[in-house]
């Protein structure tokens, strides 16, 4: 299909409290372009969504129909902006743009024919910049971050995994979830989110399915945007750790089939096991 080239926003909302109105408000100075914002919402109960919707001309209100995860609920957002939208930025609803962040997104597309997906640099609330464009997980690497990397922080698998390096534009293996825009071409060529990822990896599958799709992955760090939550907590529950490890044996375990590659899943499971109990004791 050919799209026309505005810009649509759409957000995953699930009750999101006081951090969605400052994410609609700083994305009106982060680009000069008109845009629709759908917030995409999976079940919430605090009022918020339907609250900043109706005091906001560009913004609608979308309800899913239930919790569909942060894949399922951006798929549905997606497919409900028009044909004129060929730009799509995807964010969590506790980001906090700079200005001009996402027309500099947009921007970087001219100097990349081939990219699919533009990732911004994503800052902590401390300031901390959050390595937010890694490389694709291997089952090496997965092995090696799943037994070392919550008592080694500095093991190398997690090293390169992570790709702490100074920020420049280059391409990634994928891009966080958290913020990033797509040509929507793009977006419709993979199918938009895998949805049997219902919460973590989800980006990582995503990104993955872009490169062999034949597009590129982009990380434009002179974009700018601030994760308000998430990233920053201090100590992750039980549950979301449970749910995190078993989305990143699914992705590696689904690229890796077959009784060759059942002692390193079988090593794997039992490093994200471990990893879970010294994280939550």
């Amino acid at each position: 299909m050919n799209y026309g080239d505005g810009l649509g926003v759409v957000t995953v909302t699930y009750s999101p409290g006081e951090t969605l109105a400052p994410f609609v408000d700083t994305l009106a100075k982060a680009t000069t372009r008109p845009v629709q914002v759908i917030l995409a919402d999976n079940g919430s109960t605090d009022g918020v969504p339907e609250a900043v919707a109706a005091t906001r001309d560009h913004v609608t209100f979308l309800p899913t129909g239930g919790n569909l995860g942060y894949g399922g609920g951006a798929n549905r957002g997606v497919a409900a902006l028009g044909d004129d939208v060929g730009w799509v930025l995807i964010s969590n609803p506790d980001i906090e743009f700079a200005p001009g962040s996402v027309d500099a997104l947009i921007e970087a597309a001219s100097r990349w024919p081939r990219g699919g997906m533009f990732g911004p640099l994503i800052r902590e609330p401390s300031g901390e910049v959050y390595p937010s464009a890694r490389l694709l997980p291997s089952i090496g690497r997965g092995v090696g971050h799943a037994a070392f990397g919550a008592v080694w922080k500095s093991n190398p698998w997690t090293r390169a995994y992570r790709q702490e390096k100074e920020p420049v534009e280059r391409t990634a293996g994928w891009l966080s979830g958290s913020c990033f825009l797509m040509r929507r071409e793009a977006f419709d060529s993979v199918k938009g989110f895998d949805e049997q990822y219902f919460m973590y990896f989800e980006d990582v599958d995503l990104g993955d399915r872009v490169v062999k799709a034949g597009w590129q992955n982009v990380y434009v760090p002179s974009a700018e945007v601030t994760h308000i939550g998430g990233h920053s907590t201090a100590r992750a529950s039980e549950r979301m750790l449970r749910e995190h490890h078993k989305s990143a044996y699914q992705y590696l375990a689904d690229r890796h089939p077959g009784a060759l590659w059942a002692p390193f899943r079988a090593v794997l499971k039992a490093g994200l096991a471990l990893r879970v109990k010294i994280l939550t004791r």
